[in-house]
C-alpha cells in the first residue's frame, strides 16, 4: 500500500496547501490559483487551535463570494472542509471572521 501525499504540509511551522485542494474548494482551475494569489484576488487566513483545539490549524481562503475552509491536524491531514458560495454577491462580513 502506498501513502498519498498530504494536501497540506508544514514547513518551518508555516502551512503550504496544494493548489488542487484550493482550486477544488473555491470552484476554480488549479492553474488559476497562483495568479489569483499573486494578484490578491484570493486571500487567506491561518489560525492555530487553542485549548481543546490544540494541535489543529484552520486555513481559510476567500475568493469573491466564496469562502473555503480546511481544518487540519499537525500532520496535515484534512479533518474538515467546507465551502460557502454566495455566487455574485459578496460574502457577508460575518463570514470573513
Amino acid at each position: 500500500m502506498t501513502s498519498t501525499p498530504s494536501a497540506v504540509r508544514f514547513e518551518h511551522g508555516s502551512p503550504t496547501v496544494d493548489a488542487e485542494t484550493i482550486a477544488q474548494g473555491l470552484g476554480i482551475a488549479a492553474a488559476d490559483v497562483q495568479p489569483l494569489l499573486r494578484s490578491g484576488a484570493i486571500t487567506s487566513r491561518c489560525e492555530l487551535g487553542q485549548d481543546e483545539d490544540d494541535g489543529l490549524t484552520r486555513l481559510t481562503f476567500f475568493l469573491r463570494g466564496t469562502r473555503f475552509r480546511l481544518v487540519v491536524d499537525a500532520a496535515g491531514r484534512i479533518l474538515r472542509r467546507s465551502t460557502i458560495d454566495f455566487g455574485q454577491r459578496p460574502l457577508p462580513p460575518s463570514l470573513r471572521a
